[in-house]
């Protein structure tokens, strides 16, 4: 009787009411009250078409008609999507089950990231694949210091003519895993100058993969590639996939080929499957991603996929999608769609000309400023660009102009050196034949070199319980009383007391702090947030895995963030605009060989993308969008010839046809007119000068 009530609920409450027909579609595809799985779905979502929204609109509506929250999964880019997901998820649901609405979303438990999704599944699993469950996983900056350890073993750090350095060795690897593809494809078509270098690599990245095996370490791209290889055993795949009735995924133009080959596999057939995004803002094949995952997904299944498309806008002025239609229409290759909006206007996206950085960086501040006097926050204004360095001279200007702003992104926690200090010790207890993470410790304590730090690492590995080995061992020579402090606090760590054990390694850290590091009182306050986050964690085991995957934005003394002004401009790249949106957005450089870029006009899909950029950041903009295109402008080192200045064009991006989409202007012709009108006739102050020595 009350799975009955419970359906009338559903079918009466008027929760689904304020979707569109396109988002109710979407929605409600595939799902009845019989506990029934659908057909696959894609999920079209244009720019600011409420894709979030209808999404967790979707795994509501699943739960409210009786699909067990267990047995959803939903993969999203963050952690902080997930979480914030699943409180929307909560808010619709609690419209038709009441209070139950907690109990049922709380019981929503594999929403997550891929990469946080597969390093569960790989503890949960690990006895039948070989891998001690109790791994620790390595970021990049570790990755590349346990590459760099096996290719100076080998010797190709002393080659005679220059090996690749440890970070192009980690991107080179990252790049064969993530797109499933051959060295010798990677190299050629992405690193040609180290294609010399092939069998090396191979012997290097075998090592390598010894490496992490002996210390019981992952790395970021293995959390996905065992997760791949367990897959491929059949019966495994069918446990995991059998785990699971609703497989739901958010932004799928930027998965890459391994995790396509993860989701296949888990949904062979593409019953109850769901995956959302756009290939118009597909942009992070630097990262491996490709648009190919979502141009393909229809006809991956049959029947083929269903297909919605959302494209009405709720972000943007109806000129304003004019423009970035016409920009995205030239594309080659494309889901159809037209955003449209009820948002009308009568000012079109403005296509500025100025005669070079300079005056580009002027014209901004004086428009911010402008929109400042008008009422508009500086933070509700951003200027975006193609590449950090383009950014240069507005941020001598905005200086000079005492104009706070804060350019995305920050130092992350993680590439902080004290806050690496502090989870390296916490990492050494989880995991102590991690040799990364000891290395990094032991080099804190004055008197150990690398060679100790080797020595005491080797002992430690050859004991059968390292961690006593550890605190065995003999003071070395010149550690002192820093060494009886350092055993001790191992020992104390080694029984895990979590939260404190946080604040115990803190304790111990700040004297080296004060030693090491300028600035210590504010990387203590970066030590003391590490706290506050880390009380928000059951175990010492998770806290580090899913900072690992996921960390905080930025430690605080690095951000940038104004710590004495409320309201700052945003500076942003692209790349990192991408999901946000401004009242007003300025766009640098919309010059060829800056968009698209000079390095990215290699292939036809490298300019693909490069078009998707430009149209990514005018769809940013909700009221007022600027295209500044300067004349001319300074590149830094190009080959042979230097720095030099160098004359520019109009991105190809927006040709002659697309210009009366735009609002054309010069820039600071208009300016100087208009100050002259406002200032009276002109005074000729140089002629009378001359005129006094005639």
């Amino acid at each position: 009787m009350q799975g009955g009530l419970l359906v009338l609920a559903a079918l009466t409450a008027p929760y689904l009411d304020t979707l569109n027909p396109q988002q109710r579609r979407a929605v409600e595809h595939g799902v009845t009250a019989d506990g029934h799985v659908g057909t696959p779905l894609l999920v079209i979502a244009g720019a600011g078409s409420g894709k979030t929204n209808t999404l967790a609109h979707r795994v509501a509506h699943l739960i409210v008609n009786n699909a067990d929250p267990r047995r959803i999964l939903l993969m999203t880019f963050s952690r902080r999507a997930a979480s914030e997901m699943s409180r929307r998820i909560e808010r619709i649901a609690r419209k038709v089950l009441g209070d139950k609405a907690g109990i049922m979303t709380d019981a929503l438990s594999w929403a997550g990231t891929f990469h946080g999704i597969g390093a569960r599944l790989l503890r949960e699993y690990a006895e039948q694949i070989g891998v001690d469950p109790a791994f620790t996983i390595h970021d990049r900056e570790d990755s590349g210091d346990l590459i760099n350890l096996a290719r100076h073993e080998l010797g190709l750090s002393k080659t005679e003519s220059r090996f690749p350095t440890k970070g192009t060795c980690l991107s080179i690897y990252s790049r064969c895993v993530n797109t499933e593809a051959p060295i010798e494809q990677v190299l050629g078509k992405f690193f040609p100058w180290c294609s010399g270098w092939s069998n090396e690599l191979k012997q290097l990245f075998a090592a390598y993969v010894e490496a992490k095996q002996a210390q019981n370490v992952l790395d970021y791209d293995d959390l996905l590639l065992y997760w791949a290889q367990m897959m491929s055993e059949a019966a495994i795949a069918d446990d995991i996939g059998g785990r699971f009735d609703h497989v739901l995924v958010d932004e799928y133009q930027d998965t890459n080929r391994i995790q396509s080959s993860i989701l296949l596999a888990l949904r062979p057939g593409g019953r109850g499957l769901t995956v959302v995004g756009d290939d118009a803002q597909s942009i992070y094949s630097f990262r491996a991603a490709t648009v190919r995952n979502i141009l393909d997904f229809p006809d991956q299944f049959t029947p083929r996929a269903e297909i919605i498309t959302l494209d009405r806008n709720y972000r943007s002025t109806q000129p304003i999608l004019s423009a970035a239609n016409g920009v995205i229409d030239l594309a080659r290759e494309r889901f159809t769609k037209n955003l449209w909006t009820e948002r009308t206007s009568s000012d079109k996206p403005r296509l500025v000309t100025v005669r070079d950085e300079t005056d580009q960086a002027r014209y901004i501040v004086e428009r911010v400023l402008e929109n400042r006097e008008g009422g508009a926050l500086l933070k509700q204004q951003a200027v975006l660009f193609r590449a950090s360095s383009h950014s240069g001279p507005l941020e001598v200007e905005l200086t000079r102009r005492n104009i706070p702003f804060v350019k995305f992104g920050g130092l992350k926690f993680l590439d902080a050196a004290h806050v690496k200090d502090v989870l390296a010790l916490l990492r050494l207890i989880e995991n102590p034949r991690d040799r990364v993470a000891g290395f990094r410790v032991l080099h804190l304590l004055p008197g150990i070199g690398p060679a100790s730090a080797q020595r005491i690492l080797d002992q430690m590995a050859e004991a059968s319980d390292p961690i006593d080995a550890l605190c065995k061992l003999p003071s070395p020579p010149r550690a002192g009383a820093d060494w009886k402090s350092f055993t001790q606090t191992v020992a104390d760590l080694r029984y895990s007391e979590w939260p404190a054990d946080l604040e115990r390694a803190r304790l111990w850290y700040e004297p080296h702090l004060d030693r090491i590091h300028e600035e210590a009182e504010t990387r203590k306050a970066d030590l003391i947030q590490l706290e506050q986050i880390a009380s928000g964690y059951p175990s010492r085991e998770r806290f580090l895995t899913e900072l690992t995957l996921d960390p905080p934005d930025a430690t605080s003394d690095q951000a940038g963030v104004p710590l004495l002004d409320e309201d700052y401009l945003i500076l942003s790249t692209i790349h990192s605009a991408k999901g946000q949106e401004w009242k007003s957005v300025y766009v640098l450089n919309v010059v060829d060989g800056c968009m698209p870029s000079d390095l990215g006009v290699g292939t036809s899909a490298e300019l693909e993308e490069e078009r998707r950029l430009l149209y990514v950041a005018m769809t940013r903009a909700k009221d007022d969008l600027h295209l500044v295109v300067p004349q001319r402008f300074f590149t830094h080192g190009q080959a042979a010839q230097g720095d030099r200045h160098v004359y520019a064009s109009r991105t190809r991006f927006i040709p002659e046809r697309l210009l009366g989409l735009f609002e054309r202007a010069s820039w600071p012709a208009q300016a100087a007119a208009q100050s002259a009108r406002s200032m009276g006739p002109r005074i000729d102050v140089g002629a009378r000068m001359r005129g006094m020595w005639r």
